[in-house]
């Protein structure tokens, strides 16, 4: 559950080498945002750190706000908001926001972004309750 968090919070930072640390090498990773990137899976630390980096720039403000976090042993899911701004547009967005996670020998396997709970709870197999 701390490895979720961890990688969040480097996400809020822009720290995309803090981050890093906590993807294992082959990760897959699913975003979901109002961005072109959407329905796209990235694999390994290199595509993954170029779609991280081409939404940073569509986006001047892209911050993570924790509601929830339920550990499911070899999984986590972390519900939440999203607040985004648009770095040419200055259009301001807060969305729900969740993200199931795989976790395999500590670190992030898959990551899977949603923007709703019942979706990120789905995906966990936890139907869609809240």
């Amino acid at each position: 559950m701390e490895i979720v968090r961890r990688v969040l919070e480097a996400w809020n930072r822009r720290d995309p080498d803090l981050g890093r640390r906590y993807l294992a090498l082959d990760v897959e990773w699913k975003p979901a945002s109002p961005a072109v990137l959407e329905g796209a899976t990235y694999r390994g630390h290199e595509e993954v750190a170029d779609a991280v980096a081409a939404l940073w720039k569509t986006w001047d403000v892209f911050r993570f706000e924790e509601a929830e976090v339920r550990d499911l042993d070899d999984s986590v899911v972390w519900l939440g908001h999203v607040h985004v701004k648009g770095s040419a547009s200055l259009v301001e967005l807060d969305q729900e926001f969740g993200v199931h996670s795989v976790v395999r020998d500590r670190m992030i396997a898959r990551a899977e972004a949603f923007l709703s709970w019942g979706e990120a709870l789905a995906a966990a197999g936890l139907g869609d309750r809240v």
